[in-house]
């Protein structure tokens, strides 16, 4: 076949291990794994931009400091709507 083709015997020999069954096999399994490598990536890279996110929102919450704790926060007026010391459960349970 390599003298009636003009080719060399060892090309012959490469293309016909290539195409000898199971050698597919071979690069089906290999892209398989290189799939599941790219959706493992995918996820990672997710993973890293929430956390990214997460981290700028703590970031910026610490550098507008901490709300004073000098009593409960309405959403309505702020932290003085009942007065000091004391909580909605309070005020109605007098």
């Amino acid at each position: 076949m390599a003298k009636r083709h003009d080719l060399s015997r060892t090309l012959v020999r490469v293309l016909v291990q290539k195409h000898e069954p199971g050698a597919s096999d071979d690069r089906a399994a290999a892209a398989d794994t290189i799939q599941a490598y790219e959706a493992r990536i995918a996820a990672l890279e997710r993973l890293v931009g929430r956390q990214a996110f997460e981290l700028g929102f703590y970031k910026e919450a610490l550098r507008q400091g901490l709300p004073p704790r000098s009593g409960p926060t309405s959403v309505i007026t702020g932290p003085a709507a009942y007065g000091p010391r004391t909580t909605v459960y309070n005020r109605f349970n007098r």
